[in-house]
């Protein structure tokens, strides 16, 4: 009789969630997120498969066609559904392979920012002392001065590119990454489990990469999914001022940069690229915050 008890409140027990179902239950309940999330995929599906999505290639021109209004309007055509630009390029043809140059730049400016970053702020917050302070003072003067000011000091500098871009705006965004990872450090290095790797004969290295790291990394990737959207915002300011990626390369703000002075008489080629940085944009930070809704155990209901 109490076996049988005993069989039958073990099969009652329950039975813990798997951490990626647990976390895909937390990030569904935003739908916000989940609308990003649907955003950034499409996006990059575009880009990947931009070649045979594209109607027309981006920088073929047609003298037949400057200007030609989108596909629902009085003398557009559906083989340029959202019309030409002034010498006869296919918008959406470069659009679509603009989201590749964007997110490109996004990707790689928060790769070498993350990798960067993560590293200073390992080295600052586990030695301490003088290394931190010229570290942290050195962040600190970064962001005392705006974001995108600095960035196009540095593009001065170096000269206009779409390269000396995206190296201008990792350094920009670099501030945030080695602060996160400092103060993530500093918090874990107090931890039972670092102090046990400690006496066990850990050396410094195993205890930052092995031990301190892999705990630091759910504010880090919350922050490079917000980081992404800061990356595309910036490199196409950059290209609007002609200080990013250069003609005739279909980046969305040199698309912008363009097409001003075209605004009054054909709308389309200032709405169009405007509007695909306004969304990508949008989705990335929706996405980062179901992330942080996600991986932070306080903000979890």
């Amino acid at each position: 009789m109490s076996t049988a008890i005993l069989k039958t409140h073990v099969s009652e027990a329950p039975v813990p969630a798997h951490p990626l179902r647990e976390f895909w239950s937390y990030f569904s309940a935003n739908r916000g997120a989940v609308m990003g999330l649907v955003i950034v995929v499409t996006v990059l599906l575009v880009a990947l498969f931009a070649p045979w999505l594209a109607p027309h290639a981006p920088n073929v021109t047609d003298s037949a066609v400057f200007l030609k209004p989108p596909a629902w309007q009085t003398g557009g055509s559906w083989s340029y559904p959202l019309g030409t630009d002034a010498i006869g390029r296919d918008i959406l043809s470069r659009l679509m392979y603009g989201a590749r140059l964007s997110l490109v730049i996004g990707l790689a400016v928060v790769a070498i920012s993350v990798v960067v970053g993560t590293v200073l702020g390992l080295l600052a917050g586990f030695f301490r002392g003088i290394f931190e302070i010229a570290i942290m003072r050195l962040m600190d003067i970064i962001l005392t001065l705006p974001s995108l000011l600095l960035a196009i000091v540095i593009v001065a500098i170096l000269g206009p590119g779409l390269m000396n871009a995206m190296l201008a705006v990792a350094i920009v965004v670099l501030p945030h990454y080695v602060r996160i990872t400092r103060a993530a450090v500093i918090a874990e290095t107090s931890r039972d489990y670092v102090t046990a790797a400690r006496m066990s004969g850990a050396g410094r290295l195993r205890l930052m990469f092995s031990e301190i790291l892999p705990n630091c990394t759910a504010p880090l990737i919350v922050q490079a999914s917000l980081g992404v959207s800061t990356a595309i915002l910036d490199a196409a300011a950059l290209g609007f001022l002609g200080l990013g990626a250069q003609p005739p390369s279909p980046e969305w703000g040199t698309m912008l940069a363009d097409a001003r002075e075209f605004v009054l008489r054909a709308w389309w080629v200032v709405t169009f690229p405007g509007l695909a940085i306004l969304i990508t944009v949008l989705a990335f930070n929706l996405l980062g915050d179901g992330l942080r809704d996600a991986f932070d155990p306080k903000l979890k209901r």
